[in-house]
């Protein structure tokens, strides 16, 4: 642990400490920062001034992936395809990259954008480490992750670079039963989508690109995406699609 530590240190050029089994609440009081605690199994991220902590685990994915991939939702509306390329312009805890990834398989590649660095890394280092479901291992692998928001990223890639382009800004309108988020609530980017963006993502895409949002937000008809109404949920996906292919 201390090795890793030492490491963590290292690469995220942050001041190492000992805990000498302090609490996080002494912690943050006697550090005056936020704290990323390495424990044996994983990283845990704790924002100044808060006890519940961030770190990675599949979430949404862990289920999602046991069911038919060609019935997922996203897979659905985004006609993902095995061997495709997957871009999440949203990481998050990577639920929706993790599916993408087990659905384009190893000859696909799946890339995901977290714009906070601490949460980037945490996300990281959980993706190569988590062993608790043994069927997502390779598709945890498989994930690129990078730590950029997504616009800066977009005007990196080339035109007609990325099959499906994927984006889930952080929902305006609250849903209180989504509790994940809740350690870093204020530090996740809460950038919402605009036209530079979406103008970014056309011109990267082949294929098409989903937008996820509250069912009550306007942003699917503002930037041209068709909704798809899912009945009795929180949240809708959209979509542009820039390609059709056979099936």
């Amino acid at each position: 642990m201390m090795e890793w530590a030492e490491r963590v240190s290292t690469e995220l050029s942050l001041q190492q400490v000992v805990r000498n089994k302090r609490s996080i609440k002494k912690m943050h009081a006697d550090e005056s920062s936020d704290l990323l605690i390495c424990l044996k199994e994983r990283l845990e991220f704790y924002p100044l001034g808060k006890t519940e902590p961030f770190f990675f685990h599949p979430n949404s994915a862990a289920y999602r992936t046991k069911r038919p991939l060609e019935e997922d939702p996203l897979v659905v509306v985004s006609n993902l395809k095995p061997g495709d390329s997957f871009l999440d312009c949203t990481l998050g805890l990577a639920s929706d990259s993790l599916v993408a990834s087990q659905r384009v398989g190893k000859g696909g590649h799946v890339i995901g954008c977290e714009s906070h660095p601490i949460l980037a890394y945490v996300v990281k280092q959980g993706l190569k480490q988590y062993s608790g479901m043994p069927h997502l291992i390779d598709a945890m692998k498989r994930i690129e992750v990078v730590s950029c928001d997504a616009v800066s990223f977009l005007k990196k890639l080339e035109s007609n670079s990325i099959d499906v382009i994927y984006m889930d800004p952080m929902f305006t309108e609250e849903i209180t039963e989504a509790t994940n988020f809740t350690a870093i609530k204020g530090l996740a980017n809460q950038g919402q989508l605009t036209a530079q963006w979406v103008a970014e993502a056309k011109r990267v895409a082949r294929k098409s690109i989903v937008l996820k949002a509250h069912f009550s937000s306007q942003d699917f008809e503002r930037f041209g995406f068709v909704r798809r109404v899912r009945p009795n949920t929180k949240f809708h996906y959209g979509v542009i699609i820039l390609a059709q292919e056979n099936n």
